[in-house]
């Protein structure tokens, strides 16, 4: 089992940062990577960053590019979403998922965090 744990939500206004953060626990070795959902009311989850924890590849949602940064700390099993230039359509609630290395699906969930952008 993986447990996450994510941190760092909050209001905002437009054009802030947020800097969200993943913790990783338990069998860490058995996933592939992390990734960051979000669902906005009304709206399916959608994958906004993904990273592999050995580096070398990152997904970006065209939404997001150029204005959020995922990174990692391998010592740490942690991960990071830093969110710049945030819109009002990024408020929601963000998740971290971590992807089985043998399925290579997300299977472990956090339990999100609430992001809401003000105008």
């Amino acid at each position: 089992q993986v447990q996450l744990v994510e941190s760092g939500g909050g209001l905002v206004q437009a054009g802030g940062s947020l800097r969200l953060s993943c913790a990783a626990s338990g069998r860490t070795s058995s996933t592939y990577g992390l990734g960051w959902f979000r669902q906005a009311p009304g709206k399916e989850r959608e994958l906004v960053a993904g990273s592999r924890w050995s580096g070398g590849y990152t997904y970006y949602a065209d939404s997001v590019k150029g204005r959020f940064t995922i990174t990692r700390d391998i010592a740490k099993n942690a991960m990071y979403l830093q969110m710049n230039s945030l819109k009002p359509e990024d408020t929601a609630v963000y998740y971290c998922a971590a992807q089985s290395s043998n399925t290579m699906t997300y299977i472990y969930w956090g339990q999100g965090t609430q992001v809401t952008v003000s105008s």
